[in-house]
């Protein structure tokens, strides 16, 4: 059973490599700039360093993975776009047509994205549960695959799917608590009846599995099938020693039911950004961990996390290719 095989992972998850992040750091503490100048970058390099257990951190090879699915909440008029958008999206990413696509040329990137249940909603999770436990396992299943699978040394990690941001909230405030209309928002635009429709989709879906408590179960209960393939995929890449990055809201959800689990099984992620979706910075106020853009995106596919690639890839560069004191002046 998929979901037995992410308990499994997370009781033997590797840990970052200690020399690596030792040296790395002391090295940024005496770099050719007064010290601490660039700590939040110097930091990312840090991080990068411990999970490829080098010294010399390095980005040659990102690689974004896009899950795209329908739900079946997307029918209740909580999107301002048609649940066929997700269809002609998936289209785009495939050739190379879409945001992130762009985005990932600049980055020096590739892009794969992956059906995980487009044309093939979800159930309606203000009534029912999303998924039965065969398809979530499918879903985690096609997730691990993917990076079980992938040449990178930075993996970016996106979505797509009508509807997922009341998805999200909903899988939010099911695991976190708090009155449901304060994990709402606009997501891609709605107007006030919409907004209102998503509030109210989140609050029936919450009181559905209000006696719920393990969180893969909520996952089954109130998540997505893309949700459920990027929890799969940061699992994986853990098993990897494979530094992510995380987008925005959703993929954020994905990552908080493994948080749940255990604290320590998101060490291996980065936030790329901070969304526009008031949600997303509660969460990261809880999950304790920092972004490097916050930029007001609220696009989804992986671009906020794609756009801060290249200071992932910069972070490491002032850390490796910047000369220390001793080495400029001769100790």
């Amino acid at each position: 059973m998929t979901r037995k095989w992410i308990k499994q992972c997370i009781n033997a998850m590797p840990l970052a490599d200690e020399p690596s992040r030792i040296a790395v750091q002391q090295r940024a503490e005496n770099i050719l700039r007064p010290k601490g100048a660039l700590k939040a970058l110097d930091d990312v390099a840090i991080w990068v360093a411990q999970w490829q257990a080098s010294s010399q951190p390095a980005i040659h090879r990102p690689a974004a993975l896009v899950f795209a699915a329908d739900h079946g909440v997307a029918q209740s008029g909580v999107s301002a776009y048609p649940t066929e958008v997700t269809a002609a999206m998936l289209k785009a990413y495939q050739e190379g047509k879409s945001t992130l696509s762009a985005f990932a040329k600049i980055a020096g990137a590739t892009v794969c994205a992956i059906d995980v249940g487009v044309g093939m909603p979800t159930n309606d999770i203000q009534i029912e549960s999303a998924m039965s436990k065969m398809r979530l396992d499918d879903a985690i299943t096609s997730g691990r695959s993917a990076v079980e699978s992938i040449e990178a040394d930075l993996l970016i990690l996106g979505e797509m799917g009508i509807g997922n941001t009341t998805v999200a909230a909903a899988l939010t405030a099911a695991l976190l608590g708090g009155e449901p209309n304060q994990w709402v928002g606009r997501g891609t635009g709605v107007d006030d009846e919409g907004f209102g429709r998503k509030v109210l989709a989140v609050e029936r879906a919450t009181s559905r599995v209000a006696n719920i408590s393990d969180p893969l179960e909520l996952l089954r209960e109130v998540g997505g099938t893309e949700l459920a393939a990027m929890a799969g995929a940061i699992i994986a890449a853990r098993m990897r020693c494979l530094p992510v990055i995380l987008d925005g809201y959703v993929v954020t959800a994905a990552a908080l039911v493994l948080f749940q689990i255990d604290q320590k099984s998101l060490d291996h992620c980065w936030i790329g950004h901070c969304s526009g979706e008031p949600g997303h910075r509660k969460v990261l106020e809880y999950l304790k961990k920092p972004h490097l853009l916050d930029l007001n995106m609220r696009l989804g596919e992986g671009s906020g996390a794609m756009a801060a690639v290249p200071l992932v890839k910069m972070a490491c560069a002032g850390v490796v290719d910047v000369p220390t004191f001793a080495e400029w002046f001769g100790s």
